[in-house]
């Protein structure tokens, strides 16, 4: 599974939710941190609303422009890396 999380530098949730998926270890993941201050488009798109995660589509199948990132819940901040884990689960 490819999540990809846009982030900037500085922000404490999203620095919070990197640790929680790096903790995961029933699910093999493979993260990708996208920091929106290197990119115009990401941060007029996520300015206001990072921490995001999407699940990236996975490679070798046929999907259209919409469907290659996958917008999934934000998580609580309070949410633990067992209940983190729950979630993700629920999109494999």
């Amino acid at each position: 599974m490819r999540i990809i999380l846009y982030s900037k530098p500085g922000c404490h949730l999203c620095e919070g939710l990197q640790e929680k998926l790096e903790q995961i270890q029933n699910l093999t993941l493979e993260l990708e941190i996208r920091d929106i201050t290197t990119r115009e488009d990401w941060f007029q798109a996520y300015q206001y609303e990072v921490p995001v995660l999407f699940l990236a589509n996975r490679k070798g199948t046929e999907i259209t422009e919409e469907e290659k990132e996958l917008p999934l819940p934000r998580p609580s901040p309070r949410a633990t890396v067992q209940q983190l884990e729950s979630i993700l689960q629920k999109y494999l």
